[in-house]
Order: structure tokens, then C-alpha cells, then sequence
């Protein structure tokens, strides 16, 4: 039976069925909602989801479509909870999953983009997080069959001109002189150990934070020194990309010196957004200026070609195809030059 209330001097019809989602609409008058919820349940009567037509009215919010978009990855590539794509998909979750997705408006994505400025995203993270929301609103309205607002695009000259949106820039930051040190110290004083060889590791490495987490003991290969990195970020490969990585030198030292934990397989039991967090902290604390957890991977990638590593033999470290995109990552000090011609 339907259920028809006043709300706010409307009519509210809605029709709840076991085995169909919810469908619900607002009426001006009663009759209106009554005649609504009747054509509705005819057709699950029939047994059967009311047609493209009808869903149209089924109010559909940003939550349910991402949870339908999570679903619909789960048949090609899955979302892993240490991805971007998992924190961009639960940002969105938290700060627009409870308005209707068939509404949404230039308005809500400019508030949404002003509140992520107030956290502290830049403009390159809010538009990925944007771009994110143009892809589940594309992609999981197309399934569902529902008419959506292309609302990224309408918004984008927008943000864009209120420059809360922007390409990534290239970066250059790495930690100066004593700086990786003392946040070391600060983490293994303050946080413990864990985080500290966490951070020390990804500096030695250049891998992502979501590859650290995800190292496996099992995938320790103790004879050949490597280590499996499952399902590694690949703009060419959507469904796999596993790469076995060399751990070299003291690299190498610092993933056996981890406590092996029962019942956790994981080499370095953290979440990836505490160590976030506890990296955040340790900056503010020491003052240390504009140092992203994420510019170790910067500091890695360096690191290797200033000890003498040939572009091809870095980039089975790092995990790039290509030069371009790995000379991003590559920021060589002029003065470190110095020390290679002391080396010869």
C-alpha cells in the first residue's frame, strides 16, 4: 500500500515493495499523488520495474548512485579501499550524497568546491574530485536510464573562473636538508615507529601511499629481493597491473624489520589516511612549509637517479611508462652534481 502524507503543504506519495527500490514523489494535490502511487504499483503488481519513464520520478541521491557506480566497477575493475578512487568517491559521499542527483545544481557543486578549499584541497584535487562525479553521474545514469543534469560541465567555467578548480602543476617540493629527518623523529616520538618507517620506506621507494598499505608478506620474494605491488596504478591498463619491485638496499631492511602480526598480512599495518593525518601533524608541528606525504614519492624518484640509476632501471622502481610523465616526479638539486664528480 502506498503511503500518502502532507509535508510541508505537499503531498508526498511513496511506494515501498519487497524485491523493487523505493519510489517516491511530491505532489501539489492529494488526488495527484494518489493517481501517481496507483500507476506505480500496477506495474510492480505486474512484477516488473516501472519503465524509463517512470524511474524518472524515483528520486535518486548522490549516495545511491555511488553505491550503484561501486557495483558497476566491481564487474570490470574494483574499487579498492586503499584507491583514490575510494577517497574521492567517499568525499563525494559525505558532502553531496544527500541531495537528489536529478537536481543538482552549479550552486551545489560551487559550495561543494569551497568547503574541499576549506580543508584544504587544491584546485587540481577538486577537480578530480568533480571530474570523479561527472564519471558516476555518466556512467550510472546511463544504466539506470536516468535523465541527469550534466551539472560537472555546466559548473566547470565557474570554478574555474573563482580558481577552485585547476590542472596540476608540476611540482617540485622535496624535503630540504634536515627536514625528512626530524619529521622521522617527530612520527617514531609522538605516533610510533610504524609511521615513521612508513613514511621512510615510501622515501626510499617512490611508491604511493595506497602501494605501501597494500604490501603483502606474502608477496615478499626473500630470494630475489622483490616485493609484488598488486594492481598498480596504469592509466593504459584498467583491470590489473601487477609489478614486481626491487627493494634495494636499505629499503630492503626497513620491510623486515616490520613486527609480522597475527591474522594481519599486510607488511605495514596502517590506514593509509592516519598516516596521512599523522604526516599533516608532524608539518604543522615542526613548521615545516607546503610537505606533502606524496612528495616522497618526488624524493624517491630522485633519490634513484642521484645514485647513478639509468632512466630504464628507475622506472622499474617507480612503475612509469614513460619519460614524460616520469620527469615529473624527478627534481635533481644542482649542487648534489658536486657530489657525483667527488664520487668518480
Amino acid at each position: 500500500m502506498a503511503s500518502i502524507t502532507q509535508v510541508n503543504g505537499k503531498w508526498r506519495a511513496l511506494v515501498r515493495r519487497k524485491g523493487f527500490p523505493s519510489y517516491c514523489k511530491t505532489f501539489a494535490v492529494k488526488a495527484q499523488a494518489l493517481a501517481w502511487a496507483t500507476k506505480i504499483e500496477a506495474s510492480l503488481d505486474e512484477g516488473v520495474s516501472p519503465g524509463a519513464e517512470v524511474v524518472r520520478d524515483r528520486r535518486f541521491t548522490v549516495s545511491e548512485l555511488i553505491r550503484e557506480y561501486r557495483k558497476l566497477m566491481e564487474q570490470t575493475r574494483p574499487i579498492l579501499d586503499t584507491s583514490n578512487s575510494h577517497y574521492m568517491l567517499k568525499t563525494l559521499d559525505l558532502h553531496l550524497g544527500q541531495l537528489d542527483a536529478q537536481r543538482l545544481s552549479v550552486d551545489d557543486l560551487v559550495g561543494f568546491a569551497l568547503v574541499r578549499k576549506e580543508e584544504g584541497a587544491g584546485p587540481y584535487t577538486v577537480n578530480m574530485d568533480v571530474s570523479k562525479l561527472g564519471t558516476v553521474m555518466r556512467y550510472t545514469g546511463s544504466f539506470l536510464r536516468l535523465q541527469l543534469p550534466d551539472v560537472v560541465g555546466m559548473s566547470r567555467p565557474v570554478l574555474k573562473h573563482m580558481g577552485l578548480i585547476g590542472s596540476g602543476g608540476r611540482r617540485e617540493r622535496r624535503p630540504q636538508e634536515d627536514e625528512l629527518a626530524r619529521i622521522l623523529a617527530w612520527l617514531t616520538d609522538n605516533k610510533g615507529k610504524v609511521y615513521a618507517d612508513f613514511v621512510y620506506f615510501a622515501a626510499l621507494t617512490a611508491m604511493r601511499r595506497s602501494e605501501v598499505c597494500g604490501l603483502l608478506w606474502a608477496d615478499l620474494d626473500e630470494k630475489k629481493r622483490l616485493v609484488l605491488i598488486r594492481q598498480r596504478k596504469d592509466p593504459r591498463s584498467k583491470k590489473t597491473n601487477d609489478q614486481w619491485v626491487p627493494l634495494l638496499g636499505e629499503t630492503w631492511d626497513v620491510a623486515k624489520a616490520q613486527p609480522v602480526i597475527e591474522g594481519e598480512p599486510r607488511i605495514f599495518s596502517v590506514h593509509p589516511q592516519t598516516v596521512s593525518k599523522y604526516f599533516k601533524e608532524a608539518r604543522e608541528a615542526l613548521e615545516i612549509p607546503d610537505l606533502k606525504l606524496h612528495d616522497m614519492r618526488h624524493e624517491g624518484t630522485s633519490r634513484l637517479f642521484e645514485d647513478g640509476y639509468a632512466i630504464q632501471e628507475v622506472a622499474l622502481v617507480t612503475g612509469h611508462k614513460k619519460w614524460e610523465t616520469l620527469k615529473r616526479y624527478t627534481n635533481l638539486r644542482p649542487e648534489d652534481l658536486h657530489r657525483k664528480k667527488e664520487q668518480k
